[in-house]
């Protein structure tokens, strides 16, 4: 992802940017945190670092306009879309109430925290298309919350500089910890939810 980022700089950050916000997490934290790096300047044999509001800009617009797209796919694929393929990726109708139930009460907030946690941030969008939420208010409070989370995740990057690898090693054992807990975590909510959609959907 690095020489990724290197060789195509605002063209891979408003990529992988796009693409992890619109629900196919892609490790797009990385990529913004790296591209705060690259516009510290203090990368070797990198002559050509970029800069850091443009970086923000890059990011942020993409960051909405994933978010949109995922919006749309939820508003208007909608219950049509778990009739359709719900029982591959784990849907059912009742999920659709809930989330419509959760958003009614807590839309602005989710929406908005949301995109702060990892992974979460991903699939916010798609819920709040999937719960009618009205677009305005997903628009603000998205516009919102991605400036806010790509401003701070830019700047952990610009404020790291060459020390960025360093950081990051000194990272990986709790990092290779914290991948097992949520392989762990997500194979238990798998079997939860395929046990709970085929009582739903059940065969025949």
């Amino acid at each position: 992802m690095e020489h990724f980022l290197e060789t195509w700089g605002y063209v891979a950050v408003f990529a992988l940017s796009f693409i992890s916000s619109m629900g196919l997490p892609v490790g797009a934290e990385v990529a913004i945190i790296y591209g705060g790096v690259l516009a510290s300047g203090q990368i070797p044999h990198e002559p050509h670092h970029l800069n850091l509001v443009l970086v923000i800009v890059a990011a942020t617009v993409a960051e909405f306009l994933g978010s949109l797209a995922g919006y749309m796919i939820g508003y208007f694929g909608g219950r049509t879309l778990v009739d359709k393929v719900g029982k591959y990726v784990l849907l059912t109708h009742k999920d659709l109430d809930r989330a419509e139930a959760w958003f009614g009460r807590r839309g602005e907030p989710v929406v908005l925290l949301g995109r702060f946690v990892p992974l979460l941030r991903s699939f916010v969008s798609f819920a709040a298309g999937l719960a009618e939420m009205t677009m305005a208010k997903f628009a603000i409070f998205t516009i919102i919350g991605c400036t806010i989370w790509v401003t701070v995740q830019t700047s952990i990057g610009y404020a790291l500089g060459s020390s960025y690898r360093h950081v990051l090693k000194d990272f990986s054992y709790a990092g290779y910890i914290a991948a097992v807990l949520f392989v762990i975590a997500v194979a238990v909510l798998f079997m939860h939810r395929l046990r709970e959609v085929r009582a739903q959907h059940p065969r025949g």
